[in-house]
């Protein structure tokens, strides 16, 4: 489900916005049974490819749809999947008791993890270029690691600690955690799987299969200098935990509660994700900061509490 509210009036003004065209609705119709691409989507609106591409932007824009480039018999194909299937909007501000619902967030740079375990290839790219020396896991104690933007490794994990200052009567009702993020493959390959696992408190959450290494088209935020050979983006995941069980972008992967988690009482959490060493799939992991790849986000933890 995705939670909006009025403080928070420029998100609330995209996804208004996406929401206000009926080609826009009828394409979240169409892909409410399944994954479809802009052909797809053309053939079944009768409308032209130029149409569904631009409106295909406006919902990507606005987080209600994720796209995914496929190999295609020519090229590539966009290949869309909805992201949400309930919207929650909240128009009251949040004072008083009109509001029992409360969120708190905090963005964490990706080089500001707490521990870690990798292995090469491996590396950290910042404002300032690609970090040397390259595959060389004891670069990543190194104080410069803070100003990273784009880190890669092969196996092994990165953890992280969020600061949970909250009301002390506060209820969480659920935690959730965004970042944008591929495989890692050499220079890139959209067909690299690997099991992505998420670990909150100590707890797995789940374990993801990322389809691919991205690369064949440059990262809307990538400085000129990247060269075009590098992994380019990644795609935007959201990890949510609540008392009714544990959710990748608003499907249900696992039973895994807040109980379990064991988050009330505590003034900190633990966000660590990597590739076991046992893994079907040891396909990397590429971790993108804001100044990378399509996202201007860093790792963002958001709670929902009244």
């Amino acid at each position: 489900m995705l939670e909006l509210t009025i403080d928070e009036p420029d998100i609330l003004i995209k996804v208004a916005h996406a929401l206000s065209s009926k080609i826009r609705i009828n394409i979240l119709k169409l892909l409410n049974y399944k994954k479809m691409n802009i052909l797809e989507l053309s053939e079944q609106l009768g409308l032209p490819v130029s149409t569904i591409a631009f409106n295909v932007k406006v919902l990507e824009k606005a987080g209600l749809i994720i796209t995914e480039l496929q190999p295609a018999s020519r090229g590539t194909m966009k290949v869309c999947t909805r992201n949400f299937d309930d919207i929650y909007m909240n128009l009251n501000l949040r004072t008083g008791m009109n509001n029992p619902k409360n969120s708190y967030q905090i963005e964490m740079p990706v080089g500001h993890y707490l521990d870690f375990d990798v292995y090469p290839t491996c590396g950290l790219i910042n404002q300032n270029g690609i970090m040397k020396p390259d595959d060389e896991p004891s670069l990543f104690y190194h104080p410069d690691r803070m100003t990273a933007q784009l880190i890669w490794f092969r196996k092994g994990y990165v953890e992280y600690r969020f600061p949970l200052l909250l009301p002390a009567d506060a209820k969480i009702e659920s935690i959730q955690f965004s970042l944008e993020l591929c495989s890692e493959a050499p220079r890139y390959d959209h067909q690299w799987p690997s099991d992505i696992t998420v670990w909150i408190n100590g707890t797995e959450v789940c374990t993801w299969t990322c389809p691919g290494d991205f690369g064949d088209r440059r990262g809307k935020l990538n400085p000129a200098w990247l060269p075009d050979t590098h992994t380019q983006y990644g795609l935007l995941k959201t990890w949510k935990v609540t008392q009714a069980g544990s959710y990748l972008d608003d499907v249900r992967v696992s039973d895994v509660t807040l109980n379990d988690l064991k988050v009330i009482g505590n003034k900190s959490v633990r966000f660590k994700i990597g590739i076991k060493p046992d893994a079907a799939n040891i396909g990397g992991i590429n971790l993108f900061g804001k100044g990378f790849g399509d996202y201007e986000q860093d790792i963002l933890m958001r709670v929902i509490y009244s």
